[in-house]
C-alpha cells in the first residue's frame, strides 16, 4: 500500500517546492520507491509556461508526475459546489504517481490573496488521500516561540498536532537575513549572515519541550547564501541591463563589488563570483577587472551604469580579457539606483536552473531526519538501489572507511578538485602525487585552494626504500637498482609501491593515463588475491530505476569458461559489496538451448561452473539481453528462471560485447555509469575515463575506499600467514 505525504506550509513563500523535492531526494536516496504530486497547479504572478513544481520534479528527479489541475479548473468546480468531483480528480493524479512506488510526496496549496482557499482544500486532501502531513515554515525574524505557536495553528486545521496523521514539520531558512517585514531578503554582503546565529539549537529545545513525542521536528534546513547565487543572465533580465559582451552568462553571482572607491582599494573585491557596478566611465576599474580574468579569476561579471559604454580604444585593450568569458552589461540607470534594485530581485529559482534546483533539493535532504521512515519500508520486498541511494550509500560506507587513497595525477584539475571534495565530505584522506606549486596555481584558477589536510608528495623526490622494495620484487625478472628509478618517476608505479607497501589503501588513476597504464603496474607489483584466477572489472549502471552491474567491460578480451565464470562470481560478490542483491545474467545471443555454437556453449559451460562453485548464489545463462532484463520477455523466453526479468548482474561473453554494450546504454541513454572497478587484486586500483567528469572521480575514490577496508576484512579473516 502506498502512503501520502502532504507538505503543506505555513506561509507564503517558506520554500514548499524546494522542501517536497528535498524530501523525494531524501527517501529515494533511501532506497525507498518515492513519488510526486502537485495535484492541483498555483502559478506565481510572474509564471507565463508550465507549472513551476511538477516541470522542476521532472527537471531534477527522474520522475514524470502527472500534470496536475490547473488552479482555474479548482476554482470552477469548487465555485460550482463540486468540490467531491475536485477531489476525485485529486486522486486521479494521485493514483497515477502512485504506480510502483512506496510513498508518494504531495505538495499541497499555499494560501494567498488570489487563492485564499489554500489550507482549508489542503485538509480536504489530506483525508481523502489519508495523507500523513508535513508542515514547513520559514522563521524569518519569529523566535523559537512564535514559531512553534504559528506551526501548532496550521496544525488545526488538520486535526492538531497530536493527530495521528501528523508526523512533524520543517523548518527552512533558518537564519536568513530578513527586512523589516520578516521577509527574505536578497543579500550580497561580504560577510556571511549574522543576523540569528545559533537559532536551530533554539528552535529544536522549543520544540521538544511544546511537542509531543508523535509529532517532531523533522529537520533545519540552514539557508545557504550559495543556493540563492543567481546566474548572470537571470540578474541581466530582472533588472533591465543589456550585454556588451555576453560571455559565460551561466556564471554564479555570489556578491557584489561596488566600484565607488579608489582603484587599488576596489581591487580587493576581485574575487570570483563578483558582480562589478561600476559608472560607465570608470576605465580604470574595466582594466583592473580585465587583467584579474586573463590572470585566471572568474569575475562573474561587469555591470556598467549611467548608459555609458567604454571608449572603443579601451575596448579594444579589453579584448582577452573578454575572450576568457567575461560578460560586460550597461544599464542606464545610475550607479546607486541600480544597487538598489538587488534587494527586492525574484528569489525564485529559473526552470532553466537545473544545476541550482539540484544543490538546493540536496541541501534540504542532507538536513532530514528520517527517523520515521521505517513503517514506509513494510510493503518493500526488496530494497530497490536507486541511483541516488547507491552513491549515498557509497559516499557513508567511505566516511566510515576512513582510508587513505593516492592520486598519481595530481597535476590533472579534475583531479585536484575531486580530492577537495572528497576531503570536504569525509569521503576519504587524499594523497596527491605531482608538482605542489602547479597544484596550487591550478586550484586558485577555479577559484579552489587545496586545504591543509590533503597531502601532496613530490614524484621526482623518490625514496630509496621504494626503489629496495620494487627490485626486490622484481630482481627475477631482471631488474636492477637504476631501471627501478626510473620507473619510479612515473607517479602510477610510485602510487602503486605506496600501496604495496601499506602505506596508503588504494589507488585511483586513469583521467589522463591509458588503461594499460594503471594496470600493468598493479598487475606486477600488487598481484591478485588469494584464489582469485584472473583481474577483472564491472562498471555500475546508474539506470533512472536502479542500479545494475556490467561485468567484464574494459579488461578481459575473450575469457573462456573458467574465466568467465571467474568473472560471475566476482561481479556478483562485488554487488552483494555494494548493496544490490546479485541475480547473475550469463549473456549471450540465445536464451537456454535455442542457439547452438562455440560462443553459446562457451557460456552454459561458465554457467555450469559458476553455479558448482557458488551454489548460493543465483545464476541462469545462456540469456539474451531483454530476457535478463524485461519481465514479459522473460516469461516467454525463460519462464522456470529465478533470474530472468530481474538480473541484477550482467555478464558479458566478451569484451568487445561488454565494452560496446556498456558506452551504447551510457550514452543512449545518458545514464551515468561508476567506473571501471577493479576485481581481484590484493589491494584495491581503480581505473578511470580519460573523459571523467569530477562527480566521476568522486565516486570512484569512494568505491576504491570501500574496496580497501573490505581488502583489510578479508585479510583479518585469514590471520596471520
Amino acid at each position: 500500500m502506498t502512503t501520502a505525504i502532504l507538505v503543506v506550509p505555513t506561509e507564503q513563500r517558506v520554500g514548499l517546492t524546494t522542501v517536497a523535492l528535498g524530501l523525494v531526494h531524501a527517501l529515494d536516496r533511501e532506497g525507498i520507491p518515492v513519488g510526486f504530486c502537485k495535484p492541483i497547479s498555483q502559478p506565481h504572478a510572474t509564471d507565463t509556461g508550465p507549472e513551476r513544481s511538477t516541470r522542476l520534479a521532472r527537471i531534477v528527479t527522474r520522475l514524470n508526475p502527472p500534470e496536475p489541475i490547473p488552479v482555474n479548473e479548482a476554482e470552477r468546480l469548487l465555485g460550482q459546489d463540486r468540490e467531491s468531483v475536485l477531489l476525485e480528480e485529486v486522486v486521479t493524479r494521485y493514483e497515477q504517481a502512485a504506480h510502483n512506488v512506496s510513498v508518494v510526496i504531495v505538495e499541497g496549496l499555499v494560501d494567498t490573496e488570489e487563492q485564499p482557499y489554500g489550507t482549508r482544500l489542503n485538509a480536504r486532501m489530506a483525508q481523502t488521500l489519508d495523507a500523513k502531513i508535513i508542515i514547513v515554515a520559514a522563521p524569518g525574524s519569529d523566535t523559537p516561540r512564535q514559531i512553534a505557536e504559528t506551526v501548532e495553528v496550521i496544525a488545526r486545521a488538520y486535526g492538531g498536532i497530536r493527530h495521528e496523521r501528523m508526523l512533524g514539520c520543517i523548518l527552512n531558512q533558518v537564519d536568513a537575513p530578513v527586512d523589516p517585514t520578516g521577509h527574505i531578503r536578497f543579500d550580497f554582503s561580504r560577510a556571511e549572515n549574522t543576523q540569528n546565529p545559533g537559532h536551530e539549537a533554539e528552535f529544536r529545545a522549543e520544540c521538544v519541550r511544546r511537542w509531543p513525542e508523535t509529532f517532531k521536528l523533522l529537520g533545519c534546513v540552514p539557508w545557504e547564501r550559495e543556493l540563492i547565487a543567481p546566474r548572470v543572465r537571470d540578474l541581466m533580465h530582472m533588472i533591465g541591463a543589456q550585454p556588451l559582451h555576453e560571455g559565460h552568462l551561466d556564471r554564479r553571482v555570489t556578491h557584489v563589488a561596488l566600484g565607488a572607491r579608489t582603484l587599488a582599494n576596489s581591487c580587493q573585491e576581485l574575487r570570483p563570483g563578483a558582480l562589478v557596478i561600476a559608472p560607465g566611465d570608470r576605465d580604470d576599474l574595466l582594466l583592473a577587472v580585465c587583467m584579474a580574468a586573463m590572470s585566471g579569476t572568474h569575475v562573474a561579471a561587469v555591470l556598467l551604469t549611467g548608459g555609458i559604454k567604454p571608449d572603443p580604444r579601451i575596448w579594444k585593450l579589453c579584448g582577452p580579457a573578454l575572450e576568457t568569458g567575461l560578460p560586460v552589461l550597461t544599464i542606464s540607470h545610475g550607479t546607486m539606483q541600480s544597487v538598489l534594485y538587488l534587494p527586492y530581485i525574484n528569489l525564485e529559482i529559473p526552470l532553466d536552473d537545473r544545476d541550482r534546483m539540484q544543490r538546493a533539493v540536496e541541501a534540504v535532504a542532507a538536513h532530514i531526519n528520517l527517523d520515521w521512515k521505517e513503517p514506509l519500508l513494510i510493503t518493500i520486498e526488496e530494497r530497490r538501489l536507486s541511483p541516488p541511494a547507491f552513491q549515498h550509500m557509497l559516499v557513508d560506507r567511505a566516511r566510515q572507511a576512513n582510508q587513505r587513497i593516492v592520486l598519481p595525477e595530481g597535476n590533472e584539475p579534475r583531479t585536484i578538485e575531486a580530492a577537495i571534495i572528497c576531503h570536504q565530505r569525509g569521503i576519504a584522506r587524499c594523497v596527491l602525487l605531482g608538482d605542489a606549486g602547479r597544484m596550487h596555481s591550478l586550484s586558485a584558477r577555479r577559484g579552489m585552494a587545496i586545504p591543509p589536510g590533503i597531502e601532496i608528495i613530490d614524484p621526482t623526490q623518490i625514496g630509496q626504500h621504494y626503489i629496495d622494495a620494487m627490485v626486490e620484487l622484481r630482481q627475477h625478472k631482471g631488474l636492477t637498482p637504476g631501471l627501478a628509478e626510473e620507473q619510479l618517476h612515473d607517479p602510477v608505479v610510485l602510487g602503486t609501491m605506496m600501496l604495496h607497501l601499506d602505506e596508503v589503501d588504494g589507488l585511483v588513476s586513469g583521467a589522463v593515463h591509458t588503461t594499460a597504464n594503471t594496470i600493468r603496474p598493479a598487475l606486477q607489483l600488487i598481484k591478485t588475491a588469494p584464489d582469485v584466477r584472473l583481474v577483472s572489472s564491472i562498471f555500475f549502471m546508474c539506470l533512472p530505476e536502479q542500479v545494475l552491474v556490467y561485468g567484464d567491460c574494459a579488461i578481459n578480451i575473450n575469457p573462456n569458461a573458467e574465466e568467465l565464470a571467474d568473472i560471475a562470481i566476482q561481479s556478483a560478490d562485488s554487488a552483494q559489496t555494494f548493496g544490490i542483491t546479485p541475480r547473475v545474467a550469463m549473456l549471450s545471443y540465445s536464451t537456454g538451448a535455442s542457439g547452438s555454437g562455440n560462443d553459446v556453449e562457451k557460456v552454459k559451460e561458465a554457467t555450469r561452473i559458476a553455479r558448482q562453485r557458488r551454489p548460493d548464489l543465483l545464476i541462469d545463462g545462456p540469456l539474451q539481453y531483454d530476457a535478463a532484463a524485461i519481465k514479459a520477455v522473460a516469461q516467454s523466453k525463460a519462464p522456470d528462471s529465478q533470474v530472468a526479468g530481474r538480473a541484477t548482474v550482467f555478464v558479458f561473453p566478451d569484451l568487445n560485447t561488454g565494452n560496446t554494450t556498456y558506452k551504447a546504454v551510457q550514452r543512449s541513454a545518458e545514464v551515468i555509469s561508476i567506473g571501471p572497478m577493479l576485481q581481484g587484486l590484493c589491494k584495491p586500483v581503480n581505473d578511470l575515463s580519460r573523459g571523467a567528469l569530477v562527480e566521476d572521480i568522486v565516486f570512484t575514490i569512494a568505491l576504491t575506499a570501500i574496496q580497501a577496508e573490505q581488502a583489510r576484512e578479508r585479510e583479518r579473516e585469514r590471520g596471520p600467514r
